[in-house]
């Protein structure tokens, strides 16, 4: 059996940095895997 590099497309933290590829590509996540934050697509606010 022969090896393959496959890309698929996935989802970034911006509080956290963790990456994941989602189980429903249909569907955007809810919260991050990671941190359990829902805010996953905002960056923190710096002060």
């Amino acid at each position: 059996m022969g090896k393959v590099m496959m890309k698929v497309k996935g989802y970034e933290c911006e509080r956290c940095e963790h990456q994941w590829v989602p189980r429903c590509k249909d569907a955007s996540p809810r919260v991050c895997p990671g941190c359990k934050s829902p805010y996953w697509d905002r960056p923190k606010h710096s002060k």
